[in-house]
């Protein structure tokens, strides 16, 4: 196991009288792939938009490196470069260049020379197969070339974790394996992942953890091979039978 670089310790978001996320409490070490699952409305987003400070948590503490994000003067936008995150709906900049997509946070976040964002925004474009692509705009490319653009974008500001909501989920089809590829390529290198997903094979067969939520609360998680092979709540069992057959 590798450090500890994320803990959420008793997280709890509501919105005005609904309680979205109740009593929260996971672990991210150096290394891991966490796949977050459940049905729609079970809270996997807002807890991944906690954890990104996209929305402030109502309760709780998220610690990185056992600092809490949510302490007075901590710098947010530092953090988020170092903890990165892939939206379901891309979020390109669409008057952009797929190049100046990928250049653009570098240079205002990092502060990085031009020369050396550039740089990298080709190297990581061409990691995730986009290398072809970098003149062209949001528009003229399809939904699987823009969530890998997304990726790169986010890959060049080298963060140490990733996370991903629903990535695949915009997309049609035939557009999902080219995206869990460059998924599955990032988890075997090492990358530190926490993905909200829909795509079941990818949680059994990528992750090194599993949470399956359902009404806000994590009703169990464990191993791939415990989740998917012998999971211990009812519920968890309902939920994946829609999947598998049992």
């Amino acid at each position: 196991m590798g450090q500890t670089i994320l803990e959420v310790s008793h997280l709890g978001k509501k919105f005005g009288d609904n309680v979205v996320l109740r009593d929260i409490n996971i672990s991210v070490c150096s290394g891991d792939v966490t796949s977050i699952i459940g049905s729609s409305g079970s809270g996997k987003s807002t807890l991944l938009r906690c954890v990104n400070l996209l929305e402030t948590p109502t309760s709780g503490q998220i610690l990185y490196y056992e600092r809490d994000i949510m302490d007075k003067g901590f710098d947010v936008p530092a953090y988020r470069a170092k903890v990165g995150m892939v939206f379901q709906s891309f979020n390109l900049f669409s008057n952009m260049s797929v190049l100046e997509n990928c250049v653009v946070g570098q240079v205002k976040v990092l502060k990085r020379h031009r020369k050396e964002a550039v740089e990298k925004a080709r190297f990581y474009l061409e990691k995730v197969g986009m290398g072809a692509f970098i003149n062209a705009k949001p528009r003229q490319i399809s939904g699987g070339q823009k969530q890998r653009v997304a990726i790169a974008r986010a890959l060049a500001m080298e963060p140490e974790v990733l996370l991903f909501d629903e990535p695949t989920s915009a997309l049609d089809p035939q557009m999902v394996g080219e995206v869990l590829g460059v998924m599955r390529t990032l988890a075997g290198e090492g990358m530190t992942m926490i993905v909200v997903t829909h795509e079941m094979a990818f949680a059994r067969d990528v992750s090194s953890h599993v949470v399956f939520m359902k009404d806000g609360v994590i009703c169990e998680e464990g191993t791939p091979e415990q989740i998917f092979g012998s999971p211990e709540k009812q519920e968890t069992r309902d939920f994946l039978s829609r999947f598998f057959d049992r």
